[in-house]
């Protein structure tokens, strides 16, 4: 090298999101959605149903297609490239996470202020609920989809959205995070699978837990998650 001459720019993105950010985004919300108690107490009620273990495989298939399709489609419209920090595309992705951080914890600041009053008003069981010995394979492939928590599900795009197809580290944290987000319900199952009988039992007794305990879960899971996913959009905002 001539002396003197400046060394050659070595490209580099700032918050390469191959890297710790897009995992630790992507695990957070992964694990929330693998533990919603709203879509998993319908699923364990599948699992214990007339040939449960065929509908519980028929609804994991639809809730692995929904995220496969979401992750696919989100790689297609960003063209498997993050798009640059600061680019109008990154800071809109980020604004959203942000805004749905804080919708989340103000949903679950809400149920905290009804705990311990009434509701408002009766909620009725949905009709499926009254014929799930009779349901199809079909139907639990669709109901599934219909279920998964969407507000955490759009958290997921505003993190797929940083992905780069070029990064094995990246594709390491998309397959992490369709794994965790499945896990629960892959774990039911494939328990209902080795050992029926006690399987039913232990999913009803889940199941009866989870009812008991779906306010708190969902007053501190909505605050953790949305403080978290809060934090995140705003440490990548200001760098």
């Amino acid at each position: 090298m001539v002396p003197g001459t400046a060394l050659p720019a070595i490209p580099y993105a700032a918050g390469d999101p191959g890297g710790c950010p897009l995992f630790l985004d992507l695990i957070v919300i992964g694990l929330a959605i693998a533990f919603d108690p709203l879509p998993l107490i319908p699923f364990i009620l599948v699992l214990t149903s007339r040939r449960g273990a065929a509908k519980g495989a028929a609804f994991i298939a639809g809730w692995l297609t929904c995220l496969a399709l979401i992750t696919v489609l989100t790689l297609v419209v960003t063209g498997g490239s993050p798009p640059s920090s600061g680019s109008v595309p990154s800071t809109a992705g980020l604004a959203v996470r942000l805004a749905i951080g804080v919708g989340l914890i103000g949903f679950g600041l809400y149920w905290r202020s009804r705990r311990g009053k009434p509701p408002r008003k009766e909620k009725k069981p949905p009709k499926w609920e009254k014929g799930v010995d009779n349901m199809s394979i079909w139907f639990a492939f669709i109901l599934a989809p219909l279920l998964q928590p969407w507000g955490l599900m759009a958290a997921g795009v505003t993190s797929i959205m940083q992905a780069n197809l070029a990064s094995a580290a990246s594709l390491a944290a998309l397959i992490v995070f369709v794994v965790i987000a499945t896990s629960t319900y892959l774990a039911l199952e494939v328990f209902t699978l080795v050992r029926a009988e006690q399987a039913r039992v232990m999913a009803l007794s889940l199941r009866a837990w989870i009812e008991a305990h779906t306010q708190q879960a969902i007053i501190w899971g909505s605050i953790i998650v949305g403080l978290l996913l809060g934090i995140s959009a705003t440490v990548q905002l200001i760098t």
